[in-house]
């Protein structure tokens, strides 16, 4: 005899292959979630991490800003300062070279032969008006003179004889290129 099953097993398989499905999918579903909510999650750390060193980094820039205006202040000041001493270093000089000069021309005069008269500086320039007892005296002078530190070329200017109290003597004008820096 045939034997006929009436239940319905088919469709009990049916359903549970159903609700496994559902499971299935549901699952894959919260996974998926789960997978979109973790993926946010390091996302917005990161972003939140990126921001916080975006305004360390710009306090940082403020910061060495300032300290760059304030060395740029200071390269000004020491410019300032520097010109400022080199205005000094000029007026030192050219306060003592006259003295040195003087001196040198006192210990460069023929002595009893030759008298200075009048000494002018005009910038690097220096006119001697005097009087000596030969030309012989005026050119030993002269030669003297080219060989001092201070001076970097004479010319006689002028030289003529004047009679002072009966005795012939050499009136003359030298003029002196001067050193630059010295």
């Amino acid at each position: 005899m045939i034997k006929i099953n009436l239940l319905p097993y088919r469709e009990k398989e049916k359903k549970e292959n159903l609700q496994f499905q559902v499971i299935i999918l549901s699952g894959s579903l919260v996974l998926f979630l789960l997978v979109l909510l973790l993926v946010h999650i390091y996302f917005s750390m990161s972003i939140s991490s990126m921001e916080s060193s975006i305004k360390e980094a710009e306090a940082k820039l403020v910061v060495l800003d300032k300290k760059v205006g304030d060395i740029e202040g200071f390269k000004k000041d020491k410019k300032e300062l520097e010109q400022k001493l080199g205005v000094i270093n000029s007026l030192e000089t050219d306060r003592i070279f006259p003295i040195r000069m003087l001196d040198g021309l006192n210990l460069l005069v023929p002595s009893k032969e030759a008298w200075l008269e009048r000494i002018t500086q005009t910038g690097q320039e220096l006119r001697i008006d005097g009087i000596a007892r030969d030309n012989g005296t005026v050119a030993r002078f002269m030669k003297s003179m080219e060989k001092a530190d201070f001076v970097q070329s004479v010319e006689l200017v002028v030289s003529r004889e004047k009679e002072v109290a009966g005795v012939k003597l050499q009136q003359f004008t030298l003029t002196c290129a001067l050193k630059k820096g010295t």
